[in-house]
Parts: structure tokens; C-alpha cells; sequence
């Protein structure tokens, strides 16, 4: 993890002759109430949602015209000073937190939806315009747009797209990479870059999947056209009780199993059952160990038909109570507490730390009960919320970041979930990306050639590194440094993980 930078009075003085002169050089690109280098200026951008690693940026640029992020980009290349993109600020894995001899650069006044199409069925939205606001303004086109993180109301579609973002009802229609056509932006040197196309397929290599979930690393975003749908006719969520988490997690896999693809697939185990009920009152039972939400949409006759379906299998693999939405507002509060998830933590605890992992979907009761042993092993709580359709885990570990020894508990926890994860066949990361946070866990998921070749594609498009340096990707060093520690610290439980 990246701690802030402890300057001495050398390393002060040469960072305040840094500061003059990039302060000197953006002065040219920009009017004056658009930079900011105070330090009472510069705090409030000193994170994101993982608030307990922090770091001051040398200079925060708020660009208002796309001339002015490609001026801000050109002279930080040319004085070889690091640049960080920032949008909302609502990442959970450091991707926004700031170099602390770089410029961060906020695009946050790029909000504007610039076209709705109804015929193609898109929207071409700036890069500040948040996720919520796309489907508002698409509503009364019979359209809205598909991809509904929790922090949609908040979180904006240039995060969306460089952490590839998912939601509720990602097992259905996907994440951002799905609902995307082109991601039009700026390169570190300030050359204009388009991924994508406005019709289905691009000419040469598939390079907008390779931008979606960049972190950025590759490019600046400062236009997306995104796909829309039309709004299903009906929507009805089925709220299902498990006095046991095996018996949660086989309903999940068994739903698949039957070839029903639910619009939504959410689990959430007792703990953040209490928490979430105790803060939204959504009618949810608090004697289960897990709680599924499986939602169907579509033509009545469709969701009729689906969600007997979907009862029948969850009544067949232990449901001990089923509760279907018999209105759209009882819909709206069966999902209030899976979308209040995370500021429900927030009101239990003084801090939380939201991982992000994937495992297969035939491992989730295996990983909850894993969990629930490392909350021995740590003697810290986790509530568990996830994307059970497509096996993506959000255990939210709970600890108070003004204790030290909380915190490197918290980080060790947070690292034996990962790399148990991955252990199980998943990822050390689904949707809220890399960033400084899971770099050491990076070095169990992959191997040193592996990590030299996103490297590689690292400086295909910047070869000096500038932007956003030092996350995603682990030097070889890292993990090197890591795995001695793993076997000293006699760490190394999986037999079947590298040794480095």
C-alpha cells in the first residue's frame, strides 16, 4: 500500500521547486481559478473511497474544455510529471488517489450528455456525467442504461469505464464493457485517441476492451457512447430466506444451472442482513444466514412465467421463506437494502474496507465459510454482500483505520480473502480494479512474465509512465519482495500459488 509521502526538509524543499514549476507551466493552460496547489485546496482530493491510504497531490487541474485537458497533458509530458485522472472520487481501490509529485487532474466539470439517440439506441455522454443521470434523461425515451453500481448516483461514467464497472443487474446485461460502443480521449503525450466505433465492431485489434478497466493507465476519457435498452414493461423481485449459507449458494448455481438468466442475482449473509435492515427497514428476514434476491423482467407473461421458474428451484434447494414484489415500490424496497449496502456498514463501524474478489459460482458457500474463519484468525467482523450470479464477492471488513494494528489486521484479511479467491479458481478483483490496493495480492494472481507483459501494453501508450504510475500492475521487485515475506512469515497456505 501507498502510505502518505513523510517528507524531509530536502525532500520538502525540492517539492516545493517542483510545485513552482508545474504550477508555472499549467498557469499557461489554465485561467487561474482552474489550479489548485494550496494545501487546504488540494486535501479534499487526497483519496477516494478507500479513505484509509491518503496522499496530497503537488496539483489539482480542473480543466473546463477539452483543449485545456490536452494543453494540461502536453506540458506535464514535457516536464515528465505524473498525471492522475479523476472523476467522482467513488473507487474503492485507491485507482484516484493521488502521486505526490503529480498533477491530478479532475474532469469533473465534463457533465454534460451531449446526444440521446433512440433509434441507434445510445447516448453520447462526457466523462463527469454521472451513471444515474444517463437513465434520467434517457426515461422518457423508453430507454435507460443497463450497468447500476451501488454508488450510481454518484459514481461517473469515466470511473465506470476505467474500472469496468458492473451492478446489481450485471449477470444479465453485462458491465460497462457490454453496454459501451467507443471511449473517446486523450493520450499521456495529448494525442487525441478513439477506442471503439459507433457500430458494433471496429476495424484492427479489439483495443476498447482493452481500455474499459484500464485504471487509467493507458488513456484519459473524456467522451463515451453508451448503449441503451428499453425499459422493461414489468419488473418483480423475489426475496428469499436460507437458514444456511451452503444452502444459499447451491440455490445460486442451481438457478443457473435450469438456464434462467435473472435480471438480478444478489446474496447477502446475516450480518449485513441486520445492518442493512436496521437502516432502510426493507422487510428483510432477520433469522436467515443468507438472503438471495433474484429479480426477472421483461413482458408480464415473461416474468410470470420466470418467476414461477425461479421459485420452484429456490423452494427445491432449502428457501425456508419466498416473498415475490407484488408492486413496483415493494420491488424498489427489496433492492433498497442490497443498494444501501455500503453506507449501512458505514453506520456500524468507523471504517470499512470493501474487497473485491470473483470465485465460481459452485464456491460460494465454500469462501463465506472461509471468511468467517479469518474473521477468527484477524478477530476483525466481515459482512458479506455480492453479485451471487456471476460469483462476485464484496466482503466489507470492518475496523477503525485510528488504530494501526486494526488496520494492518484489516490489510492481512483483506489479502487472505484474495488470494483464497484465487485459490478457488477466481480473480483478486471483479469490478472495483487493482489500484494500490490489491497490488501485492497481483503478484499470487500472476506470474512475473505475465506482469512484464501488461507492462508492455503499459508503454505501448505511455512509455514514460506518466499516467496514473505505480498502481494496477506490481513491479517485479514488489513480488519479489512479497513472496519472501509470504514464505518467511510462513503465509504461503496454498501449495498450488507460486513461490517466487
Amino acid at each position: 500500500m501507498n502510505a502518505p509521502l513523510n517528507l524531509g526538509s530536502q525532500d520538502a524543499i525540492a517539492r516545493a521547486a517542483l510545485q513552482a514549476r508545474v504550477v508555472q507551466a499549467l498557469s499557461r493552460d489554465l485561467p487561474q481559478h482552474a489550479l489548485l496547489y494550496q494545501s487546504e485546496d488540494t486535501t479534499p482530493y487526497e483519496c477516494d473511497g478507500l479513505t484509509a491510504y491518503r496522499q496530497r497531490p503537488l496539483v489539482v487541474a480542473l480543466p473546463e474544455t477539452e483543449a485545456q485537458v490536452q494543453a494540461v497533458l502536453r506540458s506535464c509530458h514535457a516536464l515528465g510529471v505524473p498525471v492522475v485522472a479523476r472523476g467522482a472520487g467513488t473507487g474503492l481501490s485507491g485507482g484516484a488517489m493521488p502521486h505526490a509529485q503529480g498533477v491530478t487532474l479532475s474532469l469533473a466539470k465534463f457533465n454534460k450528455i451531449v446526444k440521446l439517440d433512440p433509434l441507434a439506441r445510445t447516448a453520447r455522454v462526457q466523462c463527469g456525467v454521472r451513471n444515474l443521470a444517463i437513465s434520467e434523461a434517457a426515461a422518457p425515451l423508453g430507454l435507460y442504461y443497463a450497468p447500476d453500481p451501488s454508488s450510481q448516483i454518484a459514481c461517473t461514467i469515466g470511473g465506470n469505464v476505467a474500472e469496468n464497472s458492473g451492478g446489481v443487474h450485471c449477470l444479465k446485461y453485462g458491465l460497462t464493457l457490454h453496454n459501451v460502443l467507443q471511449v473517446r480521449g486523450f493520450t499521456a503525450q495529448g494525442e487525441p485517441i478513439t477506442f471503439g466505433s459507433q457500430a458494433l465492431d471496429a476495424p484492427g485489434y479489439d483495443l476498447l476492451s482493452l481500455a474499459v478497466g484500464s485504471e487509467g493507465m493507458l488513456a484519459v476519457t473524456i467522451e463515451v457512447l453508451v448503449k441503451l435498452v428499453p425499459k422493461p414493461q414489468l419488473a418483480r423481485c423475489i426475496m428469499a430466506s436460507f437458514d444456511d449459507v451452503r444452502k444459499a449458494g447451491d440455490a445460486v448455481a442451481a438457478v443457473i444451472a435450469a438456464g434462467i438468466i435473472p435480471a438480478g442475482l444478489e446474496m447477502m449473509d446475516k450480518p449485513m442482513t441486520a445492518a442493512v435492515e436496521d437502516f432502510v427497514h426493507a422487510g428483510y428476514d432477520l433469522s436467515a444466514e443468507a438472503i438471495l434476491l433474484c429479480e426477472s423482467d421483461g413482458t408480464p407473461e415473461e416474468v410470470e412465467e420466470e418467476i414461477a421458474r425461479m421459485s420452484e428451484v429456490l423452494s427445491r434447494h432449502g428457501a425456508t421463506a419466498i416473498a415475490v414484489s407484488q408492486s413496483e415500490a415493494e420491488r424498489l424496497r427489496f433492492w433498497s437494502g442490497r443498494k444501501n449496502a455500503f453506507p449501512a456498514s458505514g453506520r456500524i463501524s468507523p471504517d470499512y474496507m470493501c474487497m473485491d474478489s470473483t470465485i465460481p459460482r459452485k464456491r460460494l458457500a465454500d469462501i463465506l465459510l472461509a471468511i468467517a474463519e479469518m474473521e477468527k484468525k484477524y478477530q476483525l467482523r466481515c459482512a458479506n454482500v455480492f453479485h451471487a450470479g456471476d460469483g462476485n464477492l464484496h466482503p466489507l471488513i470492518l475496523f477503525d483505520a485510528n488504530d494501526p494494528d486494526q488496520l494492518r489486521r484489516c490489510e492481512l484479511f483483506g489479502a487472505d480473502i484474495l488470494e483464497t479467491s484465487v485459490a478457488m479458481g477466481g480473480t483478486v478483483t471483479g469490478e472495483h480494479g487493482v489500484g494500490v490496493e490489491k497490488l501485492n495480492s497481483m503478484c499470487v494472481q500472476f506470474s512475473a512474465a505475465e506482469n512484464a507483459q501488461m507492462f508492455a501494453v503499459k508503454r505501448a501508450f505511455d512509455p514514460q509512465s506518466l499516467l496514473n504510475p505505480g498502481k494496477v500492475i506490481p513491479t517485479l521487485q514488489r513480488c519479489a519482495e512479497y513472496g519472501k515475506e509470504l514464505v518467511r512469515g510462513g503465509k504461503l497456505k496454498h501449495p498450488d500459488l507460486p513461490r517466487f
